[in-house]
């Protein structure tokens, strides 16, 4: 699963945001990895480790459409 999303990709996560919603983009990437919650805009900043372990699936990558 790990180095299969780039900026811009739509992932899935386990948990939910507790606005309701699983779907987040990447909006950073580094040693941490910032997403951005698809329905309310909040952002979040994660280790690389705890986002590849948290991470459901990729939707859809950005250079792919």
């Amino acid at each position: 699963m790990k180095n299969k999303y780039e900026l811009g990709t739509l992932v899935e996560m386990k948990k939910q945001h507790p606005c309701g919603n699983k779907i987040f983009k990447v909006v950073r990437i580094g040693v941490d990895i910032k997403i951005e919650c698809c329905n309310c805009g909040r952002t979040i900043m994660l280790p690389r480790i705890d986002f590849n372990k948290k991470i459901k699936k990729v939707l859809e990558v950005e250079n792919e459409r």
